[in-house]
């Protein structure tokens, strides 16, 4: 998972402004550009529904995207959709889906146990994902994943301790 390239942040601003402006090309390319960003932050959110997840966050960022005010703040913005987005289908899944128990992972030793992370993040709940996410994998500190996440700093932090914690555990179990 890449940070984006100067010149691929430059892209994005650029299209943002010609689809902002009507250009209906400029969002086509501009959505395309956007989408394995989108992907890559729903993705470990959402887990399995992290394709709808993306989907309705391209969607949220079709339907917005005139309530841009700068797009230079681009790829905060679409980050914040995108996390929303991915809780909120993490957690209408979860609703629908029994919840895995912690105690349920495989022994040590077992093959399937190095290769499945993803199977480890699914334990954890949707907010906890979102800011291990946040803070792990797109390498925001704790205040601006609070702020991404719309929840008190110090919320976000015992999250991420929780989250971490309860990765470690079901990992090394």
């Amino acid at each position: 998972m890449s940070p984006l390239t100067p010149a691929a942040r430059t892209r994005g601003i650029t299209l943002a402004r010609a689809a902002r402006a009507g250009n209906t090309l400029a969002l086509h390319d501009l959505l395309d550009h956007l989408t394995p960003y989108v992907t890559r932050i729903c993705a470990p959110i959402a887990l399995a529904d992290g394709p709808d997840a993306a989907q309705e966050a391209l969607l949220a960022v079709f339907t917005a995207l005139r309530t841009l005010r700068d797009p230079e703040a681009l790829y905060g913005w679409v980050r914040a959709i995108a996390v929303r987005e991915a809780v909120r289908t993490a957690q209408r899944a979860s609703r629908s889906r029994p919840s895995p128990d912690l105690t349920d992972v495989p022994a040590k030793g077992d093959p399937h146990l190095a290769a499945d992370i993803e199977d480890v993040l699914a334990r954890l709940s949707p907010a906890h994902r979102a800011v291990l996410v946040l803070r792990d994998v797109e390498g925001l500190d704790e205040e601006a994943a609070a702020a991404v996440l719309d929840i008190p700093p110090g919320t976000a932090k015992s999250r991420l301790h929780r989250a971490r914690s309860s990765f470690r555990k079901a990992w090394s179990a």
